[in-house]
Formats: C-alpha cells, sequence, structure tokens
C-alpha cells in the first residue's frame, strides 16, 4: 500500500514568522524541518507527501517550495495568497507560482481569523475565483460549525471552486456527538461534489493523546464515507501538530486499522492515493 500523506507541515522560525506560536509553550514552538520527520516516516507506508502552509505570508510558502524541491518525497505544497488583494494574487500565481511544478493548491489560516465569515468578503470571493479558474484547490483548515456554513456559502458564489475541509473541520469527538450540528451541516456540504474530506488531526480532536484510536475516530470516518463517499476522501498526517497526540508512526498506525474496517483493497488504494493524487494534480504513477 502507497500512501499520499497530504498534511505535512515543516516551519523554520529564522525564515518566516508563525504568529500562532508566538507565546506557545507546548512542544510545537521550533523549528521543525522535513529531515526530522523522516525515521518515523519510514516506519509507515507513506511514499509521498503534501506540505501545507503553516503561515500567512510568502516566506512560509517560498519556504516550503524550496524544499519539495530538494526532496525525493515531496510532490506538492499548499501555499497562502493574499486573498484579500485580489490582484496581487492573480500577479503572484502568473509571475510565480504558477511557474513552479509543486505549487498544488492554496491555504489561509481562516480559523485564525476573529470572523467565521472572512472568506465571504467581496475581495476574498474574487481571489477564489482566481483559484477556480486556474482549477487550484483550497484546504478549508476551519473548526466551528460556522466555518462549515462559511463553506458552502462560499460554494455557491464561486461555484467552480474545489475544496476540502481539513481534519473533518474537527468533528464533535470529545463531546461524543454523533453528529450534532457538524454532521447536519456536513450533509449539505456532502451535496456538492466539489466538496472533499481530509482525515486528519483527528488524534489532536480525540483529547486523548498516546491512547486515542479506532473507538474515537471510527464512527467519523464511517459518517464521512457514508455522507461524501469514497471518492471524495483522502488522508493527512498532520505532522508535527500530531505530535501533541502521539508519535507520526502511531498517528498512521491507528488510520490504517480503522480504515481497514471500511474499506476494500481498491477503496484503500483510492483512499490513500488515487484521490489525493488527482485532488492536488500530483501526476505520480499509481
Amino acid at each position: 500500500m502507497k500512501i499520499i500523506d497530504t498534511h505535512i507541515h515543516i516551519w523554520d522560525l529564522e525564515k518566516a514568522r508563525y504568529a500562532w506560536l508566538e507565546g506557545d509553550a507546548s512542544i510545537l514552538n521550533k523549528t521543525y524541518s522535513i529531515e526530522e520527520l523522516e525515521p518515523e516516516r519510514q516506519k509507515t507506508n507513506v511514499k509521498y507527501g503534501v506540505l501545507v502552509q503553516a503561515a500567512n505570508n510568502f516566506q512560509d510558502t517560498d519556504w516550503m517550495l524550496k524544499v519539495a524541491e530538494e526532496s525525493n518525497w515531496i510532490k506538492g505544497v499548499v501555499g497562502w495568497l493574499p486573498l484579500q488583494d485580489p490582484k496581487e494574487c492573480e500577479i503572484s500565481l502568473e509571475e510565480k507560482y504558477l511557474k513552479n511544478k509543486y505549487f498544488k493548491g492554496v491555504r489561509h489560516l481562516i480559523h485564525d481569523e476573529k470572523d467565521p465569515k472572512w472568506l465571504l468578503q467581496e475581495k476574498v470571493l474574487e481571489s477564489l475565483q482566481v483559484l477556480a479558474n486556474h482549477d487550484l484547490p483550497f484546504d478549508l483548515v476551519g473548526v466551528l460549525p460556522e466555518h462549515i456554513e462559511t463553506a458552502i456559502e462560499v460554494s455557491k458564489k464561486v461555484p467552480g471552486l474545489r475544496m476540502v475541509f481539513d481534519h473533518l473541520n474537527q468533528p464533535p469527538i470529545q463531546d461524543n456527538l454523533k453528529f450534532g450540528k457538524w454532521g447536519r451541516l456536513m450533509e449539505i456540504a456532502s451535496e456538492n461534489p466539489n466538496f472533499h474530506m481530509k482525515i486528519s488531526g483527528l488524534g489532536t480532536t480525540s483529547g486523548k493523546p498516546g491512547s486515542w484510536g479506532e473507538n474515537e475516530i471510527r464512527d467519523y470516518i464511517d459518517f464521512t464515507f457514508q455522507k461524501f463517499g469514497k471518492g471524495r476522501c483522502f488522508l493527512g498526517g498532520d505532522w508535527p501538530v500530531s505530535l501533541l497526540a502521539g508519535t507520526y508512526s502511531y498517528t498512521w498506525n491507528q488510520y490504517v486499522e480503522t480504515l481497514k474496517v471500511f474499506l476494500t483493497e481498491k477503496e484503500m488504494e483510492m483512499v490513500s492515493f488515487s484521490n489525493a493524487n488527482q485532488f492536488y494534480n500530483l501526476n505520480l504513477n499509481t
């Protein structure tokens, strides 16, 4: 089995500013390089990876692109663009990022914005249309039901935009809700074929560091498959944030063992490899 890990972070505190880490007292408040991940990756079936932005600035994106170019297994980067300035977005793409074979998508740290409807600003919607025009997908890093509501509105205003809910948009695992407002909104979102689901970040969402597993995540993954189907879901490890809930290999072991409950061998190949390959236009051979 070959896995594409569609959600890997690296950050270098000397190369970019990561505002959300300032004052953070956890293990995350240090530089994390791709080399640091390698011993743990070797314990898994992760063969390819996608780096995902961790700061709303060009420096973070440019650093990830450089690392991707120097790595033999990183095949894509989900970077950042100044969505509040559509003209600057277009210029950045035309002059810089569209020429880079590793630039595969865009994300903004919407969960750090005070307004959960941040994406519905007129200028931001114009920029999202620019992404749709170039067939660049958008990663939604929502944490509230309101973020799902916003995404649904965005899908109506920018109908050509492909989007993925990172970390399943924080399902209510800790509250043991099956499935509450999250579930009602996700059911609505699932009706739009442009919405995809990234099975990732569930260890930290569970609130049971080092002891989470199938019991905690099974029902939410099952719900996701039931609503979105096996063809619109793929996987992410969320390293190094996932270290708050366990090692990289522990995280992947929990996902793989849980997925085996629901997926045939062919479906496992779809969810672990081909869906992500298609969504991010990675052009990898199966």
